[in-house]
């Protein structure tokens, strides 16, 4: 399927994620993972921070709170996830949504101290792409934190190619780490983060065999991948 097509498909599932609220049950699936990047991330008051496939917006909100002086910006494909987004976070004075693909970002080159994408990467079309554009928009000095629940070194959640209705890349984390390389990223890390979620005793979802399965995909955690955009020599960055 060719890239332009591709967005469309992810654009026409995920403003019906929007109609149906799904976009707002987002903040309580992921926060158990993504606080620990957050803390990983060393916000300092005056970053700016963009947040890319950022849904309705909870994680901007979290974001513009830990930097007061700078902005926050989130980017979804979505415009129905960016219109409720606009609704929520209407009183945010240090953040704004704007509709995008991570393909094409809309925003200058060299703006953004930090950027974080949660549960978005894997949907991406062309991930080098993608990557390509989170540099671009970076500060040197700046860094990228792509957290996603979906790799192909947690097993338990193989499975779920046959479940999702738009295609998404299955890669590894060093496959992941690798395209941080191409693209230019240094100090290129991964980890995993464990979802602390407790389980319940029975599961009665789609997503899992049953609820031994979901507390071993918990269990074995999410991926987070991280890279620095390089200093040129006599550049003293953020």
């Amino acid at each position: 399927m060719a890239e332009a097509a591709q967005n469309d498909s992810l654009r026409q599932e995920f403003n019906r994620w929007a109609e149906t609220g799904r976009g707002e049950e987002m903040e309580q699936e992921h926060l158990p993972i993504v606080l620990p990047v957050l803390d990983r991330m060393r916000l300092e008051p005056g970053d700016n921070v963009l947040d890319v496939g950022c849904g309705t917006g909870w994680l901007v909100r979290l974001l513009a709170e830990q930097v007061p002086e700078g902005r926050v910006v989130g980017t979804d494909i979505s415009d129905e996830m960016i219109r409720h987004a606009r609704s929520h976070y209407a009183d945010l004075e240090n953040a704004m949504f704007v509709v995008g693909e991570a393909g094409e970002i809309p925003w200058d080159a060299s703006f953004f101290t930090r950027v974080i994408s949660v549960e978005s990467a894997y949907y991406w079309p062309e991930p080098l792409r993608s990557l390509g554009e989170i540099f671009r928009v970076l500060r040197e000095g700046g860094s990228a934190w792509v957290l996603i629940n979906y790799y192909r070194d947690n097993p338990h959640c193989r499975h779920w190619s046959e479940i999702l209705s738009v295609p998404a890349h299955l890669g590894s984390a060093e496959e992941w780490a690798a395209l941080f390389c191409e693209v230019g990223f240094a100090a290129v890390a991964h980890e995993r983060i464990p979802d602390p979620t407790p389980v319940p005793e029975t599961y009665n979802g789609s997503w899992f065999r049953d609820a031994s399965q979901l507390r071993a995909f918990r269990e074995l955690g999410a991926l987070l991948v991280h890279g620095t955009k390089p200093l040129l020599s006599g550049h003293s960055g953020i």
